[in-house]
């Protein structure tokens, strides 16, 4: 199932109207005002850079709600660096704004001691994209994003399905294992592959790929060109799902020959299904991970309601169905 940019609108004013539905607990000046969220500043985390693929939208959906909403709202570029992250937020609870929207990506050990000191101020905490599990049921907080560990899962037993494979067909799944909380659904697919009794040729996908996917050519096509058997290729994002051409031409193959998997969407994943490049990926919605979390630090700010937590996993985008988000892909939205 893919939720298309009107079940996307229907949700945001849902969510919108549940706010609506809290507004006679403010005072009568209040309920005049569109920005029912003027005056609380949230420090929000999109992950990447500004001009990422995956980054660029998360961006996009904060910036829509704090337009929407009134929220003061200063953003946070890490580069997906999470030492960076982790100085960042830091940082952050230091300035005591009213509530912070975090990346997982430092996992919990990292973020709990500062999540402990955003609770001694007051802070109101949110996450998006990778869960913080330990953290939340500590200190409190809503999540954001896909349940990584099943997306995984899904991924893989959804390209069992459709694509022509069997006991002992080799696949590659890029992950960076030294990351294992942000790793969950690269591992899941690993795991289910496995399973399956397929051998599984791990290259490592360390966050610097994110930031740069032209810097993994080097080990794509080595990971190639010593499995020339190759029938499947997991990618670890966006970045560099979007960059398989770029990889599969290095190591001399031609387009549909090996199979190319991953997660989230974009043009040049776009472009690539419609090359035969790239031929099945796990939309997880990047827009709700920066609108959702601005939204419900509002809420709780203003209303007092309890955080959201909401899963983004939208399904599968593929061959025969990637022209029905394309548009949307291209602009930045999905």
């Amino acid at each position: 199932m893919i939720r298309n940019q009107a079940t996307l609108c229907r949700l945001v004013l849902v969510c919108l109207l549940l706010g609506a539905l809290a507004l006679p607990a403010l005072a009568q000046d209040d309920l005049d005002q569109a920005h029912w969220c003027d005056g609380v500043t949230i420090r929000f985390f999109a992950g990447g850079t500004e001009g990422d693929a995956f980054a660029g939208i998360v961006y996009r959906g904060a910036l829509a709600a704090a337009r929407d909403l009134g929220a003061n709202v200063e953003y946070v570029f890490s580069g997906w660096d999470s030492e960076l992250m982790t100085q960042q937020l830091r940082e952050a609870v230091a300035q005591a704004p009213d509530g912070i929207a975090m990346m997982g990506h430092p996992g919990n050990d990292a973020i709990l001691p500062l999540a402990a000191e955003a609770a001694e101020a007051g802070i109101i905490m949110m996450y998006q994209n990778v869960d913080v599990d330990q953290v939340r049921a500590t200190y409190g907080g809503g999540y954001v994003g896909a349940q990584l560990h099943s997306q995984g899962r899904a991924l893989a037993e959804e390209a069992l399905r459709q694509f022509d494979l069997s006991e002992g067909d080799t696949a590659i799944v890029l992950a960076n294992v030294a990351q294992r909380e942000r790793a969950q659904r690269e591992l899941a697919v690993w795991e289910r592959l496995e399973e399956a009794g397929l051998t599984v040729v791990h290259v490592d996908s360390p966050p610097t790929w994110a930031a740069d996917p032209n810097l993994g050519i080097p080990s794509m096509v080595a990971a190639i060109s010593n499995n020339p058997d190759v029938k499947l290729v997991a990618f670890s994002g966006g970045q560099t799902l979007g960059n398989t051409q770029t990889y599969f031409e290095a190591a001399g193959l031609e387009a549909g020959q090996v199979k190319a998997i991953g997660f989230d969407t974009n043009e040049f994943i776009m472009q690539g299904f419609a090359d035969d490049w790239i031929h099945l990926t796990s939309d997880q919605q990047p827009f709700l991970q920066g609108y959702m979390p601005i939204l419900s630090i509002c809420q709780t700010a203003k209303f007092g309601l309890a955080p959201l937590n909401v899963d983004t996993g939208a399904g599968f985008i593929d061959s025969s169905n990637y022209a029905q988000v394309a548009d949307l892909a291209i602009a930045g939205y999905r």
